[in-house]
C-alpha cells in the first residue's frame, strides 16, 4: 500500500505514552488494527475484480474505531459510520457474516436488502448508519436515555464525520444531549474532506471540537492515529460518564487515505498532503513502535498476520459457498413490519360521555400506566399539559423522566423514539401541529420507516399528529399530511373520527411495536362527544366501520370528512349510502371498500387533503381495478384546493372539500 511505503524508517512517527497499560493490551490494541486492516485490503481487491459493488475505507483511521470500541463495555452501544470496520471486527463479529453482508447474501444482516455498513446487530450492540449520516445521532440520544432511566450506568459512543457535522441532526442531537444530561461520546472523525470537500468550505470555526462549548458541554481534541491516546482517553471519560452521566464531543484529528468510495479515487487530494498523512500511518507505526519496545517480535508479527489472512479467507469461502438470495415477494411483503400480536381487550366497565381529546387523553393515560417503559416526549408536554392540554396532569402521575418537555427539534426527538425503542423501551411524540412533521420527516420515513426491512430493528414509535382544518389557523397549523406516509411502506396510518375509536385505536398503536402515524383531527377535539368505557381497551387496526347502510352508494371517508358526510346524509334522509369510516389508512381495509362498492355499484371518496396524490386516488384506482364490472358511474373524488390553507374563515371554507361534497354526491346519484 501506498502509505507502507511512505514509511520506511524503523522508528515510529507517533510517539506513544502507553502510561499504565501492560503488554497484552497494547498487542490486542495492534490486533484489532491489523485485523480490519487486512480485511479491507482483501476488499479492495475483490472491488477490483467485481466481486463486491462498492467500497468505503476507513484505511488510515484504524485506531479510532478501535480505541472507542476496546474502550467501551460490550453492552454498551456504539453506533458506527461507513469507514469504522474496526468498530465490528472488534466486537468480533464473524467475518463470513460480514463478507456476506458486503455480497448480498442472506447470512449477512440485511438479506440483500442493504449494503455495506447499513446495518445494525442486537447482538453485538452495534447500530449502523443511514446514507443521510445525521439521524444516528439523535438515536444515540435514546439508547442513551434509556441508559439512564433503566440506572444502567452505561455509555453510547456515536460516530460521525466533519461533514455531518453540518447537518441540523448534529446541532439538535448534541443539544438535546445536553440539556438531558445524556451519556453520549459523540465522535467526531475529522478526515479532511467530506467526499471531495475539504474542511474549509464545510465549517469556519477553527476546532470542531470548539463547538461543544455552545452547547454547554466538555470537549477535546485526541490525535486519531494514536491508538493508544485514543484508548486511554475514551476509557477514562467512559468511566467518569458511567459515574456522572454527560454528553461529551471528542474531535479526532485524521485523515481519509482512500476516496469517499473508491469510484471516488483521491485526485483532489494534494500530493504532499497525502504524503504526509501517509507517514502517520496508525497501523504501521504502532507495529514500529511495538517492535521498538521488544514488545512485539517479527515472528509474533508473522504469525498474527498469517493467521489473519486464514481467517478471512476460510470465512471468504463460506460466504462464496453461500447460495445467491433467491427473490421471494412474500418474504419480502412479510418482513416489512414486526409481527405484531393483536390481542382484544374489550371494555367491562360503564361508560363516560368524553369530548374526541378527552378520550385521546385517556388512552394515553392508561397506556402509561399499563406500559411502565413508556416514554411520551414533545414539547410543552409536561407541567404545561401540551398546547391542547393532552398530557395536563401526566406530570404528577408519571414524573418528568417519562413525560419530557423537549427543545424544539423534531428529528432529534423522532430519533430518539428510535434509539428508545433500540434499547427496548416505547415512545410516543407528539408533534405540537401535524405541519411540524416536516422538520422531523427524514428519521420516520427513512430510519422508523425501514429499520425493520433492513435488519429486524422494529421501531416501537407513536407519533401523534393535531391535524386538519376548520380551526382558523392558516397555513402552517392546518395540514392534513397523512398521504406522505401511507406512501411510506413500513408505515401504519391510523386517523379516527369519533371519541370511541380515538382511545382504543390509541391503545392498540402504543402496543404495536411498529411505526405508526396517528392523526388527531383538532377541530373534532371539542366537538365531537360520545360515550366511551372508562377502562382500558384495545380496537384492531385495518377494520372499517360502516355508520350507514344504502343500496344507491358507497361514501368511503375518515377524520372530519366522516362528519361531513353524516351532516350531509342528515339533510338528505332519502339517499340511501352506505357509509364507511376507514379509520385506519395503512392497514386499508379493502374488503369492506369492495365489498359495499360491489352491493352499491357507486363509489365516492371523500377526503380533506388536497385531491392531487392524496388516498382518495389510491382508494379509486382500487376500486377500478377490482370492482370495474359491478360500477354503475365513475369512482368520485371530493377534495380540498391545490391550494396551501387559507386562514380567512370565508376562504377557508371555499377550500375545504365540505362545501363540494353535497353537490359531488348528488351528480353521482343521478347518473
Amino acid at each position: 500500500m501506498k502509505n507502507d511505503k511512505m514509511l520506511t524508517s524503523s522508528k515510529s512517527n507517533i510517539t506513544y505514552d502507553k502510561k499504565n497499560l501492560d503488554s497484552k493490551i497494547l498487542l490486542q490494541l495492534y490486533a484489532n488494527m491489523l485485523k480490519p486492516r487486512m480485511v479491507e485490503e482483501k476488499m479492495l481487491i475483490l472491488l477490483r475484480q467485481g466481486k463486491i459493488s462498492k467500497w468505503f475505507s476507513g484505511i488510515g483511521q484504524e485506531a479510532i474505531s478501535v480505541g472507542v470500541t476496546m474502550a467501551l463495555n460490550k453492552e454498551e452501544y456504539i453506533l458506527p459510520m461507513h469507514r469504522n470496520l474496526g468498530v465490528f471486527t472488534t466486537r468480533k463479529v464473524p467475518l463470513n457474516r460480514l463478507f456476506s453482508q458486503w455480497q448480498g447474501k442472506a447470512n449477512g444482516f440485511t438479506k440483500g436488502r442493504d449494503r455495506s455498513f447499513h446495518f445494525g446487530t442486537q447482538e453485538y450492540n452495534i447500530v449502523g448508519m443511514i446514507s443521510h449520516l445525521g439521524p444516528q445521532l439523535g438515536v444515540a440520544d435514546g439508547i442513551a436515555l434509556a441508559s439512564v432511566l433503566k440506572h444502567k450506568n452505561q455509555v453510547t459512543a456515536v460516530f460521525t464525520g466533519e461533514g455531518g457535522t453540518s447537518e441540523g441532526d448534529f446541532h439538535e442531537a448534541l443539544n438535546v444531549a445536553s440539556v438531558w444530561h445524556l451519556p453520549v461520546i459523540f465522535c467526531i472523525e475529522n478526515n479532511g474532506y467530506g467526499l471531495s470537500t475539504p474542511t474549509d468550505e464545510q465549517y469556519n470555526c477553527k476546532d470542531l471540537a470548539d463547538r461543544g462549548k455552545g452547547y454547554g458541554m466538555e470537549s477535546f481534541i485526541i490525535d486519531g492515529n494514536n491508538v493508544v491516546d485514543v484508548y486511554s482517553k475514551i476509557s477514562k471519560l467512559a468511566e467518569s460518564i458511567r459515574k456522572r452521566p454527560r454528553p461529551i464531543l471528542v474531535e479526532f484529528k485524521t485523515f481519509r487515505m482512500r476516496g469517499h468510495e473508491e469510484a471516488s479515487g483521491t485526485k483532489y487530494v494534494p500530493e504532499q498532503l497525502m504524503n504526509e498523512w501517509a507517514k502517520k500511518d496508525p497501523v504501521r507505526n504502532f507495529e514500529v513502535y511495538l517492535k521498538e519496545q521488544k514488545i512485539l517480535t517479527e515472528k509474533e508479527d508473522t504469525i498474527l498476520r498469517d493467521n489473519i489472512l486464514n481467517e478471512i479467507n476460510e470465512n471468504l469461502q463460506l460466504a462464496y459457498d453461500e447460495e445467491e438470495i433467491a427473490p421471494s415477494v412474500t418474504n419480502e411483503l412479510n418482513d416489512l413490519f414486526k409481527p405484531f400480536n393483536y390481542q382484544e381487550v374489550s371494555p367491562k366497565s360503564k361508560t363516560n360521555e368524553l369530548r374526541f381529546i378527552d378520550a385521546i387523553s385517556e388512552g394515553l393515560k392508561q397506556s402509561m400506566q399499563r406500559h411502565k417503559d413508556l416514554v411520551i416526549m414533545g414539547q410543552d408536554i409536561a407541567e404545561y399539559g401540551g398546547v391542547f392540554k393532552i398530557t395536563e396532569g401526566f406530570v404528577e402521575e408519571f414524573g418528568n423522566d417519562r413525560v419530557r418537555n423537549t427543545p424544539i427539534c423534531e428529528s432529534a426527538i423522532v430519533e430518539a423514539g428510535m434509539g428508545l425503542s433500540i434499547a427496548g423501551m416505547k415512545a410516543v411524540v407528539e408533534m405540537q401541529f401535524a405541519d411540524f412533521v416536516s422538520s422531523g420527516f427524514n428519521p420516520i420515513v427513512n430510519y422508523l420507516a425501514k429499520s425493520y426491512y433492513r435488519w429486524n430493528q422494529n421501531a416501537d414509535v407513536v407519533v401523534r399528529m393535531p391535524c386538519g382544518a376548520g380551526v382558523a389557523a392558516g397555513p402552517f397549523h392546518s395540514q392534513t399530511n397523512e398521504a406522505w406516509f401511507t406512501k411510506t411502506p413500513g408505515l401504519k396510518v391510523v386517523y379516527p373520527a369519533f371519541p370511541y375509536d380515538a382511545k382504543g385505536l390509541l391503545t392498540t398503536a402504543i402496543n404495536d411495536p411498529n411505526p405508526v402515524l396517528y392523526f388527531e383531527h383538532k377541530a373534532l377535539y371539542r366537538s365531537i362527544r360520545q360515550d366511551v368505557p372508562k377502562d382500558y381497551y384495545t380496537l384492531p387496526f385495518g377494520k372499517a366501520s360502516l355508520l350507514k347502510e344504502g343500496n344507491a352508494v358507497t361514501i368511503i371517508t375518515y377524520g372530519a370528512g366522516v362528519h361531513w358526510a353524516l351532516e350531509t346524509l342528515d339533510k338528505n334522509p332519502d339517499i340511501q349510502a352506505d357509509l364507511l369510516d376507514l379509520r385506519t389508512l395503512q392497514p386499508l381495509d379493502t374488503e369492506a371498500i369492495f365489498n359495499s362498492v360491489r352491493k352499491t355499484g357507486k363509489a365516492i371518496i371523500l377526503q380533506e387533503d388536497s385531491l392531487f396524490g392524496g388516498i382518495a386516488s389510491d382508494i379509486s384506482a382500487l376500486i377500478m381495478e377490482e370492482c370495474f364490472e359491478a360500477l354503475d358511474a365513475p369512482v368520485k373524488r371530493v377534495a380540498s384546493l391545490e391550494t396551501p390553507i387559507p386562514f380567512v374563515k370565508q376562504l377557508e371554507d371555499q377550500y375545504l372539500a365540505k362545501g363540494r361534497f353535497e353537490t359531488v354526491l348528488k351528480e353521482l346519484l343521478e347518473y
